[in-house]
């Protein structure tokens, strides 16, 4: 292969740009993957064992943790629920552990989704952190613990049962949830990131295009650290981002992976109850949470064969509620250059760090992660048809 000269745009490009955080798990993952073998079950009791481990570093006397059992779902974190009694407790408290397999799909860090969840408690609707080990020095793995937060994810009388969201049908909820979930992205677009403690964020110059090459930049650097298959559509994505990529004039703090599936709701109420899963949350651009949500995997047809945004409502109404909910007026071409990175993101994920964990066997979720990896080839034929019909 040629060597690109200096003046060329791939010589030109920073492929380092990343937040120093992000940087930092990176480095991890790679020497737990050289340190250790295939994974393996946690039991009960060592789950419990680690959790004694944590509360006693918090200084807590008289713990007693009862009621632990594995929680389903999801395709990348372990998720134990328990209840907590110590001395300092006015009553029992029902918890949630959120905690690193030794490879998931995705890998990311409980520090900065702790953070997030702490900034914007009060503002968007999501479990209250209790407690946060960020590096797995007490649980022997990075791990977060949430208050217990009821509701479901899809209505308990659902015909169709999905993997990690994927085809649920709202049917008589979804009018009631529509309007709260354009509601909860908006407040979370207008939220104030600037006054919030987020140190283990970096967020991109504003009026530059670093808010988009630094998401091409992370998953680039997951792409080369996860590959299994080298294929020419991934590359060729990756250098259409790179030469497209847009100008961000006014950061945001950005959910990263705003769609059906994160957000629990009650019932008979309707009332979201929480949204879920932050862990891709970082300062970016709002076009890239409505290209996520909008993309196919998300959509669900209704009765009458229409579309619907995350089996909520058309596009058209979707970005014209979330347009006057925050003012954002919305470009068709950037709105279109995150929907490619947004579908070539999944590709990464489902093709290289999807593949490579239920190949080594280093996940608890390897069934699932072998049935993501079949999502590849979609999101490979979306990549292709979107950059063809870029303006």
């Amino acid at each position: 292969m040629t060597k690109p000269s200096p003046s060329s745009p791939v010589a030109r490009w920073d492929r380092d740009d990343i937040e120093s955080r992000v940087a930092y798990v990176f480095d991890r993952k790679m020497r737990v993957r050289a340190e250790r073998g295939p994974y393996t079950a946690r039991t009960n009791a060592e789950v419990i064992r680690q959790l004694h481990r944590l509360f006693a570093a918090e200084g807590f006397g008289g713990v007693q943790i009862t009621n632990l059992a594995r929680m389903t779902g999801g395709a990348s974190k372990e998720q134990f629920a328990f209840t907590l009694v110590h001395d300092g407790s006015a009553a029992p408290e029902r918890l949630v552990l959120r905690m690193d397999p030794t490879m998931g799909i995705v890998e990311t860090c409980r520090g900065r989704e702790a953070q997030i969840l702490m900034a914007v408690a009060g503002t968007v609707t999501v479990p209250p952190v209790r407690f946060v080990d960020a590096d797995g020095i007490h649980l022997g793995q990075p791990g977060l613990i949430t208050a217990f937060v009821a509701g479901v994810t899809k209505p308990t009388d659902a015909a169709i049962q999905g993997v990690s969201g994927v085809g649920i049908q709202f049917g008589k909820w979804a009018s009631i949830l529509a309007p709260q979930f354009v509601g909860n992205l908006a407040r979370l677009h207008l939220f104030d990131w600037r006054a919030a403690h987020l140190p283990d964020f970096d967020p991109p110059a504003p009026g530059t295009t670093q808010a988009a090459l630094r998401q091409v930049n992370w998953w680039a650097r997951v792409w080369a650290q996860d590959l299994v298959e080298s294929l020419p559509v991934i590359t060729l994505a990756e250098r259409w981002l790179r030469e497209n990529a847009p100008v961000c004039m006014k950061p945001v703090l950005v959910h990263g992976d705003y769609r059906v599936g994160n957000f629990m709701f009650e019932e008979p109420s309707g009332r979201i109850s929480a949204i879920l899963d932050w862990e891709l949350a970082h300062i970016g651009d709002f076009h890239d949470d409505l290209a996520w949500s909008l993309q196919k995997l998300f959509l669900r047809r209704d009765e009458h064969g229409e579309p619907l945004v995350c089996s909520l409502l058309p596009r058209d109404e979707y970005l014209a509620r979330y347009t006057a909910a925050t003012g954002n007026k919305i470009d068709p071409d950037v709105l279109h250059y995150y929907e490619v990175l947004n579908a070539w993101k999944c590709a990464v994920l489902a093709l290289s760090t999807g593949c490579y964990a239920a190949r080594a066997g280093q996940s608890h979720q390897d069934l699932v992660l072998t049935w993501v990896a079949f999502t590849g080839p979609v999101f490979m034929d979306q990549i292709v048809e979107l950059i063809r019909g870029a303006r």
